[in-house]
């Protein structure tokens, strides 16, 4: 059971005449949303570091891109084997410097020697390959990020932190909607700059931060439960009582 074959096996066999009728009704575009789902639950299991969680939901993953390559292969596209292909023939040529004749002192030469090896490669701009559909904030920060290999970055965090000085009052003075939304995207996007060169994934933060949030929240809402009032008839200054009361007690 411990074998890649069986799990290939076993999504054939899903899908075949005499398998799951859910699974023989599934195309590349019906399962989409939930290769998206997967990805996301393995990302909370390294924020909450539950290694046992991480193995399965890495397992889930693993099964969407094996099903992904299933459905390939019945269209005669191509199939598992040319997926390790060419990632395995990917990482040997853009790593010379382990698998050739290349020297890379440092991870920032490393970095440098796979950008060559991109525009060798006919890769157009830097900033093709970003998917479009990653989540704004996070596209935010890969396209910072690959920018930045090329020198195009601040020379220091509080530059950026200026930066966004600058962008809060802008979005203090405008009072046009249209406006109002593209400053807002310029603060977010300055934010996205401070997280990355601060070495923070935005995301990872922002999921973090909600997820204080919900405890808190719901901490509040046991504390009205158990004292028999209802939230919405407090007074805001009264509901923020609660909020500090539940930040003392669950902490985060």
């Amino acid at each position: 059971m411990d074998s890649f074959d069986t799990l290939v096996d076993i999504i054939a066999r899903l899908r075949s005449p005499d398998g799951c009728p859910w699974d023989r009704e599934q195309t590349q575009l019906s399962i989409k949303s939930n290769l998206t789902e997967e990805a996301y639950e393995v990302l909370e299991a390294i924020d909450e570091g539950d290694m046992g969680k991480l193995c399965e939901e890495l397992g889930d993953l693993l099964m969407q891109i094996v099903l992904h390559a299933q459905m390939a292969r019945e269209e005669g596209d191509f199939e598992i084997g040319d997926v390790i292909r060419g990632i395995n023939s990917k990482l040997i040529r853009r790593h010379p410097h382990v698998f050739g004749d290349a020297d890379a002192k440092d991870a920032q030469q490393v970095i440098a020697n796979w950008e060559a090896l991109k525009r060798e490669e006919g890769k157009g701009s830097l900033l093709t390959g970003i998917p479009k559909e990653m989540p704004a904030l996070a596209y935010s920060q890969a396209m910072q990020r690959r920018v930045a290999r090329v020198g195009f970055d601040w020379e220091d965090v509080e530059g950026i932190i200026e930066k966004l000085s600058e962008e809060v009052a802008e979005l203090k003075e405008t009072t046009e909607h249209r406006k109002r939304v593209r400053e807002f995207g310029d603060l977010l996007f300055t934010l996205a700059n401070i997280a990355r060169r601060l070495e923070i994934d935005l995301e990872a933060a922002l999921r973090g931060a909600n997820e204080r949030f919900y405890h808190r929240f719901s901490y509040m809402e046991q504390l009205c439960q158990e004292r028999g009032i209802q939230l919405s008839s407090l007074s805001f200054d009264e509901q923020n009582a609660l909020w500090e009361e539940a930040k003392k007690q669950i902490g985060g």
